[in-house]
């Protein structure tokens, strides 16, 4: 299972609607230790019970900036954030983000 890739602010609305729980990673394309962190991430989603997304901060710079003011997240990239019933519950940044560590907030 691949992530999804969201773009917008209405995409990410409707996840906020619909989905209980889910992860969202910020991503970097340009950054190497974006790409480890991602690698984790796609470690971790392989097997996830919880759906995972991904914003790449380069094309949608606007819905990050929204994501960080409206849930009060510093941003950071590469950065993981786990939402549940429409709030972070929790997020964390650069090799911090690890599949065991993600793991542990789903089991």
């Amino acid at each position: 299972m691949n992530q999804q890739v969201l773009y917008s602010e209405d995409e990410f609305n409707n996840l906020l609607k619909t989905k209980e729980e889910f992860f969202l990673l910020k991503h970097s394309l340009t950054c190497p230790i974006s790409a480890a962190a991602r690698s984790e991430y796609e470690k971790f989603q392989s097997t996830a019970s919880v759906p995972c997304y991904i914003l790449h901060v380069q094309e949608s710079r606007q819905l990050s900036n929204s994501i960080a003011k409206e849930f009060q997240v510093r941003h950071e990239s590469p950065q993981a954030l786990l939402f549940k019933n429409g709030k972070v519950v929790w997020h964390d940044s650069h090799g911090s983000i690890t599949e065991s560590r993600l793991r542990t907030f789903v089991e």
